[in-house]
């Protein structure tokens, strides 16, 4: 942890970024000029590429510029929470920060990937009670890389009483329990040739693999043990709907999928960098998937 203890020089409109290795795919910037423009703000959100072995140098460079601060994305998380002054709890319960606020010369480091999470499971519900049925259930979980870690903590807030998870690695599973540590969530790690099997009285399935994705292989699984009341969430977003999801729609289950968490995430960064807390609307849900349309 370093002490960062610069005076932001720059006055003027707001600038923020993300930082990320790389950066060009970001959908942020189009997400955050959509709402400075919707609230007549002037500001920027920019591109901000960084090297692992750069991102320190980059990071105080933007707070000596000015900058409201940055989000960040892979594969900085766990450096930008080893940077910062101040730590709220959403980012060290996860030892992981994508959100860094600059204020008052100091490094203020936050996570909202678990809100963006959780709230878009709220909009995939759209009823509390569907909401409720699938958190009071048992969850299965692909995957157990970065992306987990959010869904983890927001899934143990939601008060899920076992989390089933399944990866190719086990020991990848095991470095993860301290998320469920001190909580009513009993984790179970589950070998990836059972991962069909783990599915059995689930109330919700959650892929944070890469598997599906636009150039990835397929995700091999059945979904035939799920309950008729179960849902689907799938963090990919290229393409919007995955063959998971498409497989999940036939069988009459609902599913979630990926737009829903990224757009969420970034409304709590928008609000502490440029002062106005900013709504997920359905046009810029469209304005984000023609832009996926338009570069598959």
């Amino acid at each position: 942890m370093i002490s960062g203890k610069l005076a932001n020089r720059a006055l003027g409109p707001a600038r923020a970024g993300i930082l990320g290795w790389p950066v060009t795919h970001s959908r942020s910037p189009l997400i955050h000029d959509y709402w400075l423009k919707m609230h007549d703000l002037e500001g920027s959100y920019e591109k901000l590429p960084a090297s692992p072995e750069d991102f320190q140098d980059v990071v105080m460079g933007l707070m000596e510029a000015g900058y409201a601060g940055a989000n960040v994305t892979v594969p900085h998380k766990e450096a930008a929470y080893a940077l910062a002054d101040v730590v709220e709890p959403s980012a060290s319960r996860l030892s992981a920060a994508n959100l860094l606020v600059f204020k008052e010369g100091e490094i203020r480091a936050a996570n909202t990937d678990s809100y963006g999470f959780l709230q878009s499971l709220h909009e995939g519900a759209e009823d509390t009670n569907i909401e409720k049925n699938w958190l009071s259930n048992p969850v299965a979980l692909l995957g157990a890389g970065g992306a987990s870690r959010a869904i983890i903590g927001a899934l143990v807030d939601a008060g899920v009483p076992e989390l089933r998870i399944s990866n190719r690695t086990m020991e990848k599973i095991e470095s993860l329990g301290f998320l469920c540590e001190g909580t009513q969530t009993k984790m179970t790690a589950v070998p990836w040739s059972d991962r069909t099997e783990m599915l059995d009285g689930c109330g919700l399935l959650v892929n944070t693999t890469a598997l599906g994705m636009s150039g990835q292989p397929a995700l091999d699984i059945s979904l035939d043990k799920l309950p008729d009341f179960a849902a689907v969430v799938d963090i990919v977003y290229a393409p919007l709907e995955t063959s998971l999801l498409k497989v999940a729609a036939q069988k009459g289950l609902r599913t979630v999928d990926g737009i829903g968490m990224l757009l969420h995430q970034a409304v709590p960064s928008f609000a502490a960098w440029f002062g106005v807390t900013p709504k997920v609307t359905p046009e810029l849900r469209q304005l984000v998937i023609n832009n996926l349309e338009e570069k598959s």
